[in-house]
C-alpha cells in the first residue's frame, strides 16, 4: 500500500478497482491545514483523465503490472494483432487501447504489451524511434533568421516537420511521445 507521500508521477496505482497512471502529483500544505497530494489521473484502459486529491490518510495499492515483449503483426481502424515471438502467441488488441501510437506502428517492430490482471491494457513503444523520410520537398532557405522546417512524410505514412536540410531517403529519429523531429541518424 502507498501513502499519500509515495505517490509520485509515472506510478500505475489501483484506484477504484481500476488501474490508473499518475500524471502529476503536487504536495500541497497550507496554513493551519493537513497537507494534501493532489493529483491527476489517467485510466489505462478508458485513457480518461481526471482529478483527485489524496488526503494524509488515503492509501492506494500500486497495480502490479506484467510487462511483455511482443511483434506487432498487422492492424487495420478497429484492432491491432500483436504476437508472443516466444510462445507464437496471438493476441488481438483495440485501436483505443493502441491510441495514438499506431501511427508508428510497422508490420514486425517489437513493442511492450501491458497486462493488468492477465488483461492486455495498452502498448508502449521506444520514445525515440528511428524511421526513414519517404517524402520530402527540396529546402529553400530564403529569408529566415530562425530554423525553418518543412513538412516530411516518414514510414508509416506520418507527417512531420523536419528541418531543410533532410532529404528522401534519410533516416531520422522521432519522438513518440510529442510526434517531433529529433535528429538525423
Amino acid at each position: 500500500m502507498l501513502g499519500m507521500n509515495e505517490i509520485r508521477k509515472g506510478k500505475v496505482i489501483v484506484f477504484e478497482d481500476e488501474p490508473w497512471v499518475v500524471m502529476s502529483a503536487d504536495f500541497l500544505r497550507k496554513q493551519q491545514r493537513r497537507p494534501v497530494m493532489r493529483t491527476i489521473l489517467k485510466h489505462l484502459k478508458t485513457e480518461k483523465v481526471r482529478e483527485h486529491t489524496f488526503q494524509q490518510s488515503d492509501k492506494v495499492e500500486e497495480a502490479a503490472l506484467e510487462r511483455k515483449a511482443m511483434q506487432f503483426l498487422y492492424g487495420d481502424e478497429n484492432s491491432f494483432s500483436f504476437m508472443d515471438p516466444s510462445s507464437f502467441e496471438q493476441l488481438d488488441l483495440s485501436a483505443e487501447a493502441v491510441g495514438e501510437l499506431a501511427r508508428y506502428l510497422l508490420p514486425e517492430q517489437e513493442v511492450e504489451v501491458m497486462f493488468f490482471e492477465g488483461r492486455p491494457l495498452a502498448v508502449s513503444l521506444p520514445i525515440k524511434i528511428e524511421r526513414k523520410v519517404i517524402e520530402a520537398p527540396p529546402g529553400v532557405r530564403g529569408d529566415t533568421s530562425t530554423n525553418v522546417m518543412k513538412d516530411a512524410v516518414i514510414e508509416g505514412g506520418v507527417k512531420i516537420k523536419v528541418p531543410l536540410f533532410i532529404d528522401e531517403g534519410d533516416v531520422i529519429r522521432v519522438d513518440t511521445r510529442t510526434g517531433e523531429y529529433v535528429e538525423r541518424v
